[in-house]
């Protein structure tokens, strides 16, 4: 179905031509958007531009446009507004069916489901042992909606939360943590946060606590008992805490939807003896590189992918791989759709490509990043504290929804009802949501929390009284 606009704007040149001759004084309607949601949908000056040429009052050359002018399928009937002004407001059937064609079109490259495709969606990926922040509310705000528009338009959608739960940080923190006398048990994801911030500090400042963290990194790849066991109560903390957040946001990603790097960490060396028996990858500097056509430096010089580090670690390369891999051959994946921010543009592109030359990322199989610009402060710089700290997810929610209490209560609403609190979280948390969602995947998003949670304009609150109006009885 055509645009809404460019429909009516082509309606109203034949109007224009039935009521004032083929050859018109105006032939551009200049429809324009309505200013204010009192003035319809869409407003146009037809009238006050004919007048003049045809010699007749404004009220008398709108009366002859909307006579010639047929747009009962489209519109309520059209109200003349001022000195000349038409105001047009689309019917409720009309926008339902432009809804239903906008579900029914191409999204993501995947066609309404005919027949349904595999689609998996990785989104939010948090860290292990650190509180979730703001840097984590766009993947998992922005992913959550595409997997929910994926799965309505009839995919078979499968939710994948890339969790950072392997590697040099967890070395660090366990070893820490031993050495401190805490076996993992009994601490909540803000002290583990705070003693991961400890343990990188002593990391980066003390030599032989580093090297005996690495030793613990080692023991904890190679499975030790002692070493798994607090590992796993770091997680179990961790996901409890996200759950959290995942339900206080609606967003619908569970701890059955967690595949975190430690998922592949058994592939990874399967994932280097295939590349290397396929000729793909070189040796440089004691490191494993794959050097792919197209991908080069500013200088011209040959960019790698680095999938075995030189000290015979694993980068994310590897285990972005063996992801591919594993959501192609065992999750029979038909489409892949990465939700991470725009500065990982080149690494998913030499993942993709080097994926594709291996042979594990067929042809028939579509992959996409989507990627989002930052998220900034009002400032224009990085969402941070007054200190220059990252903000967590949950203070921002706690803000918003302060906010919109404070609103309500300037409104008339009582203190303390306990309907009201019910309501401040609804309408915060939707405000934060409508605000990262309102903004185009590619730029910026500058958050504002008063623009944010402000009953008025393009926001989540005046959408929600807008659709509990639709509700109320009578």
């Amino acid at each position: 179905m055509r645009d809404a606009e460019e429909l009516l704007t082509l309606r109203l040149r034949a109007a224009v031509s039935a009521a004032f001759g083929a050859d018109g004084p105006v032939q551009d309607p200049q429809l324009r958007r309505a200013t204010r949601p009192e003035f319809g949908h869409f407003q146009t000056n037809l009238p006050l531009r004919l007048a003049g040429p045809a010699g007749v009052p404004a009220a008398r050359a709108a009366e002859r446009l909307l006579t010639a002018l047929h747009v009962e399928d489209v519109c309520l009937p059209p109200r003349v507004a001022g000195a000349g002004f038409v105001n047009l407001t689309l019917r409720p059937r009309f926008l339902a069916e432009q809804v239903d064609a906008v579900l029914h079109d191409e999204h993501l490259g995947v066609r309404r489901a005919d027949p349904p495709r595999r689609v998996v969606v990785d989104f939010s990926s948090p860290n292990v042992a650190k509180q979730m922040h703001v840097g984590h509310l766009r993947s998992t705000v922005i992913g959550d909606c595409l997997a929910r528009v994926l799965t309505s338009v009839g995919h078979d959608v499968v939710r994948q939360n890339h969790l950072g739960d392997w590697g040099t940080q967890f070395g660090m923190l366990i070893e820490h943590l031993l050495e401190e006398g805490h076996d993992g048990a009994d601490l909540d994801l803000t002290a583990l946060d705070a003693l991961y911030r400890a343990a990188r500090a002593r990391f980066e400042a003390d030599a032989a606590f580093a090297e005996r963290a690495r030793a613990r990194v080692v023991a904890l790849q190679g499975g030790d008992a002692g070493t798994t066991a607090v590992w796993r109560r770091l997680v179990g903390t961790s996901l409890a805490a996200f759950d959290e957040v995942y339900a206080r946001l609606g967003v619908h990603l569970g701890a059955e939807d967690a595949a975190g790097e430690s998922t592949y960490g058994p592939d990874l060396p399967g994932i280097v003896a295939e590349l290397t028996g396929r000729g793909l990858l070189t040796e440089s500097g004691g490191a494993l590189c794959a050097f792919l056509p197209g991908f080069t430096t500013r200088d011209g010089a040959a960019l790698p992918v680095i999938v075995r580090k030189a000290d015979g670690g694993f980068g994310y390369a590897a285990t972005d791989l063996a992801a591919i891999r594993h959501r192609v051959g065992r999750l029979r994946a038909d489409v892949l759709v990465y939700v991470v921010d725009a500065r990982q543009a080149l690494h998913f592109q030499q993942v993709f490509a080097l994926a594709r030359a291996a042979g594990w990322l067929p042809e028939r199989v579509q992959a996409r990043h989507v990627a989002f610009g930052a998220l900034l402060g009002e400032d224009g710089r990085p969402f941070r504290t007054r200190s220059g700290g990252t903000v967590p997810l949950a203070s921002l929610l706690d803000a918003a929804e302060e906010r919109a209490g404070a609103l309500m209560a300037a409104r008339g609403s009582r203190a303390g009802s306990p309907a009201r609190s019910g309501t401040a979280r609804a309408v915060g948390v939707g405000a934060v949501k409508y605000a990262d969602l309102a903004d185009g995947l590619g730029k910026d998003h500058v958050f504002a929390l008063d623009r944010a949670v402000a009953m008025d304009g393009d926001t989540g609150p005046y959408l929600q009284y807008a659709h509990a109006r639709l509700h109320r009885p009578g």
